[in-house]
């Protein structure tokens, strides 16, 4: 009875591994690396399967735990689809030995496992400068390197301590005809290249390397920038004069836009024009304004001298013959007067001569005050209430009221 048992066992087993070996396993196993992102990728025969699919499962595990009796493996992609798998985020060591295999499953059944030894330090590319910068200091060059990342964002000099650089430059062909290329190496981010001419062109590539396992990644675009030099004084001039016009004419504009701007408010909110237009077209047709007894007021004041004063300041009344119809007592008059040696003064009545002495005061008016103009005149001949009288004093000065 119990080699019954075993000889069913062993039926069962050996069918199970035949059918995994008509299975066909994945083949062309290949790790495509960069610094430190790792990706599995391989190939395997569908024609093989006819129209059923197939899925596949990657596992690893350190080469020194296949030294043990039961190796653990570790599994990162379990029934995928796909062709590949991403191993960066599976922890790997970089200065590790590793073994990473695949299976094919179908239909509940397996093919072989097919296995490829890897070891980052050894199998993993490396990249060029993440970012390449350049700089220009007068006639020197100035560049900026940045390290190549891994996949944490960090500089592989932490993984590559002896990363370094090599820098070709050249200058840029002019009319055809370059420069032959010019390579240094450097393990610093930042140099300086003094070895350039003046107002020249240059152009720039840089790629890692690492003599370990030597190891080089790919160059970086040809990056390219323009030296400088010594500045020539005429065109330091030449600047300073256009930069002295160019404030000049900005000033001016902005004086001339604020004078503008003061008089068109100065125009809009204090014309000169007090009256409108259409009252100043018809500004004849308005009759006079008459002047009252108020505007009278603000005159200037009229003295009126007596006739001795009159004749004693105007040469041409002195010479002149007495008028018709004066007697000999006017006469008289005119010589008590003229004379120095009596201190008595003429008293003159309001009767009789009034007639005679109105025509002498208008002459007084002009004579006296000659400030007191035609227009003056005009505005107290308009005021029907204007009248002159002559009042008799004892000292002979003869006053007119208003």
């Amino acid at each position: 009875m119990l080699a019954l048992v075993r000889l069913c066992l062993l039926l069962v087993c050996l069918k199970g591994s035949a059918a995994e070996a008509e299975l066909t396993p994945p083949h062309d196993l290949f790790m495509l690396t960069l610094n430190t992102n790792y990706t599995l990728t391989w190939d395997w025969d569908q024609s093989a399967a006819g129209s059923d699919s197939a899925t596949f499962t990657v596992q690893y595990a350190g080469n020194h735990q296949l030294k043990k009796r039961n190796p653990k493996w570790t599994t990162v992609c379990a029934e995928t689809s796909g062709r590949s798998c991403d191993l960066t985020r599976s922890g790997l060591n970089y200065l590790g030995l590793y073994t990473v295999r695949v299976q094919t499953n179908m239909n509940g059944s397996h093919s072989v496992w097919k296995s490829l030894q890897f070891c980052p330090d050894k199998d993993a590319a490396i990249g060029p400068p993440s970012k390449v910068q350049l700089g220009v200091s007068g006639s020197t060059l100035d560049i900026f390197i940045t390290d190549p990342q891994n996949s944490s964002n960090g500089s592989m000099k932490e993984q590559l301590n002896k990363l370094y650089y090599e820098i070709v430059y050249w200058e840029q062909p002019k009319d055809g005809k370059g420069s032959t290329p010019m390579t240094m190496t450097t393990d610093v981010t930042m140099l300086t290249l003094s070895k350039v001419e003046p107002w020249t062109r240059y152009c720039v590539q840089i790629r890692s390397h690492d003599d370990f396992y030597n190891k080089s990644s790919t160059f970086t675009q040809p990056l390219c920038t323009q030296t400088e030099g010594v500045v020539p004084w005429w065109k330091i001039f030449l600047f300073f004069l256009l930069s002295l016009v160019s404030c000049f004419l900005v000033v001016l504009l902005f004086l001339y836009g604020s004078h503008r701007c003061f008089q068109m408010c100065k125009a809009t909110f204090l014309p000169n024009e007090k009256l409108p237009s259409y009252i100043k077209q018809h500004e004849g047709d308005y009759p006079c304004l008459i002047v009252s007894d108020c505007e009278l007021d603000l005159c200037d004041p009229v003295i009126v001298c007596p006739e001795s004063a009159i004749l004693m300041n105007n040469p041409a009344v002195d010479s002149a013959a007495p008028p018709a119809g004066l007697d000999q007592d006017r006469s008289g008059r005119h010589s008590r007067q003229n004379s120095s040696s009596s201190g008595d003064s003429g008293v003159y009545s309001a009767g009789g001569n009034s007639a005679g002495l109105q025509p002498k005061v208008a002459s007084t008016f002009t004579d006296v005050n000659p400030l007191f103009n035609s227009e003056k005149l005009n505005m107290l001949s308009m005021n029907s209430e204007f009248k002159v009288s002559p009042v008799v004093q004892d000292e002979g000065v003869v006053d007119m009221e208003v």
